[in-house]
């Protein structure tokens, strides 16, 4: 009651204040006139002196010393100045003062019909009393007002969604100390101009004049249950106002629990694909994976940990998890081991590398998987143009050691991870994995009983090297965002779907299946980057606007990278069951062929010999044109060798 009675006195005026303030201080001086002549008599008397007492005069000496010297002082130059320690003693000493003199005057001096001993008790008593009332706005207004003063300097911010996500946000943000609500946007033009929770709603459309009248920095987007379609068009419709745009998980993260402020995220470029993500099918995610003895290498990784995240829930027997990485396989054995519960799935943490063809022999004949899904692969395109051995013995031939090692195993279906780099590559990393598919395939055709299949994507969101916190990165360090080409395209896929994905297209593996998955449309890496500095609230920096906030730096393409990546060598690809999985037709040798291949190229690999390793990816792999400046190539190995040695 009392904290809703100080903030309409905290909004008046400040001349209103300072006179409300010195009629208190006159009150205290005929009151404490007052109390002093019943401390002095025992018994009241009246203010306006008839008989014997006198005590207007007492009165009007109190006013007419008090006053002026609480004036002087600076009383009433500030309302919260005089509150603490300093503010006492400057009390102290004005009254001291006062009392000086009005002792003289009454004391000392002494008038008719005023007690000497007034001269005495009064000051003390109005010491007393002033004081108190200092004190007394202090803890009654001083927390109010010091509150209103931080949150006239938080960020103010809009809320898009006035529905139950938005006002459970806005109640979580009452006292918040990081930002300050001042209203709701809503796109139901019924709700345009009434007051919900003491907010104002306003329409959408308003927000460029918002953003300028009501000095808005940030908009909230509480609209949990909105499709991916209409949460980037509300995006692309804020980009216009430069504000910075903040985000609510979907309504199935928030289905525990009430909207809190740490629900808030930054924005991810899955809020700006518009593409919907299709449902699972739950039968072929169970497929290969409910009741059995599943093994995923590379566990550690960006698509190998969600691999074993999805794999959990559907619910193996046992999950084997294969990681050269000691800190990756940690990291993810123990986030694993936190949502098993009491499922009945035990895990294996196997630190080995997949290029080990004795280790990995011994691991497939110890747990005897059902199921292998091969997600180990250097995968950073320059990394391995730098250090191309490495590259292609671990994706290529590390590729060929699980698989053989799978096969004598007796495992049933084994998947490759692959990458839409491998499409025509100008690169290592993407030759490297075309000619891992390479060899499932003509494995599969010599008639193995696993049935091996190879799932084909693009970039996906959140991974290592992801440009996504890149550009958030250099976008908080004030800049420059680092581009190599302003044309560069790529396609995207959230983490989850592509894992998704991928054991749903195993599932339907019949051996030697290339499956591509449907990425939607290829985003220009460019517009991604002008997107996130737009919706930092920043503006960009250019030529047509050099007072912007971040510049886009063109860096050069790296070695090996491309502009536009594709997803299949030819273009006849077949549909399968699931709307989001396609199956490639790529061609490939005959497995003894190939072998023979596979063993010149280890041989060329072991002498560091790259001119002959270059000649081979050439002939093996359609489309391959090496690209590179890299030492090492175009005849230059031996700079190379002797850094491999």
């Amino acid at each position: 009651m009392l904290s809703r009675l100080a903030a309409p006195i905290l909004g008046i005026p400040r001349p209103a204040k300072r006179v409300i303030v010195l009629a208190v201080d006159a009150s205290l001086c005929v009151l404490t006139v007052w109390l002093a002549y019943y401390l002095r008599l025992g018994e009241w008397v009246k203010i306006s002196g008839e008989g014997f007492w006198q005590p207007q005069w007492a009165v009007a000496g109190s006013l007419a010393l008090a006053l002026p010297i609480f004036i002087v002082n600076g009383f009433y130059r500030a309302i919260f100045r005089y509150s603490g320690l300093a503010a006492l003693m400057t009390i102290i000493k004005a009254v001291a003062v006062y009392g000086l003199l009005y002792a003289s005057i009454f004391t000392a001096v002494g008038l008719e019909g005023v007690p000497r001993t007034i001269g005495l008790i009064q000051p003390m008593l109005l010491l007393l009393t002033v004081g108190a009332s200092r004190m007394l706005a202090r803890f009654w207004l001083g927390g109010v007002y010091q509150n209103q003063l931080r949150m006239a300097t938080l960020p103010r911010v809009l809320i898009y969604g006035a529905g139950n996500a938005g006002r459970q946000l806005a109640a979580a943000m009452a006292n918040s100390h990081e930002m300050r609500v001042v209203g709701f946007m809503d796109d139901d033009d019924r709700l345009h101009g009434h007051v919900l929770n003491g907010l104002p709603i306003y329409s959408p459309a308003d927000l460029p004049s918002l953003v300028s009248s009501l000095h808005i920095a940030t908009v909230l987007l509480a609209i949990p249950s909105a499709s991916r379609y209409r949460r980037n068009e509300m995006i692309q419709q804020m980009r216009r106002a430069h504000v910075e745009v903040r985000t609510l998980p979907s309504v199935s993260e928030l289905a525990q629990g009430t909207v809190s402020t740490s629900d808030l995220r930054e924005l991810d470029i899955d809020d700006l694909l518009g593409r919907e993500p299709v449902n699972p099918n739950l039968l072929l995610l169970g497929k290969a994976i409910h009741g059995k003895v599943v093994l995923v290498t590379g566990a550690g990784g960006s698509i190998g940990s969600e691999l074993c995240r999805q794999i959990l829930a559907v619910g193996p027997v046992e999950l084997v998890l294969v990681e050269q990485s000691e800190f990756a396989l940690y990291e993810i054995h123990q986030e694993l081991l936190g949502r098993v519960g009491e499922a009945p799935v035990i895990l294996h943490p196997v630190l080995a590398s997949v290029r080990d063809r004795h280790l990995m022999q011994d691991i497939m004949r110890r747990y005897r998987p059902d199921t292998v899904y091969h997600a180990a692969a250097y995968k950073h395109v320059p990394l391995v143009e730098h250090n191309p051995v490495e590259g292609i013995r671990n994706n290529t031939l590390g590729t060929l050691v699980a698989a053989e090692a799978a096969a004598a195993a007796g495992v049933a279906d084994f998947v490759l991870i692959s990458t839409d780099k491998a499409v025509r590559p100008t690169n290592i990393m993407g030759a490297s994995k075309r000619l891992a598919e390479m060899t499932l395939q003509a494995l599969s055709a010599a008639g193995s009983q696993t049935r091996y299949s190879m799932v084909r994507f693009g970039n996906v969101l959140g991974s290592s090297g992801s440009v996504v916190p890149k550009f958030r990165r250099q976008i908080q360090d004030g800049g420059p965002i680092t581009l190599t080409h302003p044309e560069i395209t790529r396609y995207f896929m959230t983490i989850p779907e592509a894992a998704q994905l991928v054991i749903q297209a195993g599932a339907m593996a019949k051996g030697g299946d290339v499956f591509v998955l449907d990425m939607g449309s290829p985003v220009k890496i460019r517009d991604l980057a002008v997107q996130m500095i737009e919706l930092s609230g920043l503006c960009l920096k250019s030529p047509a606007n050099p007072d912007g906030d971040i510049e886009i730096r063109i860096t050069g393409l790296r070695p090996g990278e491309k502009l536009y990546e594709e997803l299949l060598i030819g273009n006849n690809p077949s549909p399968t069951s699931h709307p989001r999985i396609m199956k490639a037709h790529e061609e490939f040798l005959p497995w003894p062929q190939l072998r023979a291949r596979l063993d010149a190229l280890e041989t060329a690999l072991d002498a560091t010999d790259l001119d002959v390793v270059e000649a081979l990816l050439t002939d093996l792999v359609a489309g391959f044109r090496c690209e590179s400046d890299t030492p090492g190539w175009n005849g230059t190995a031996t700079a190379l060798a002797a850094n491999h040695a």
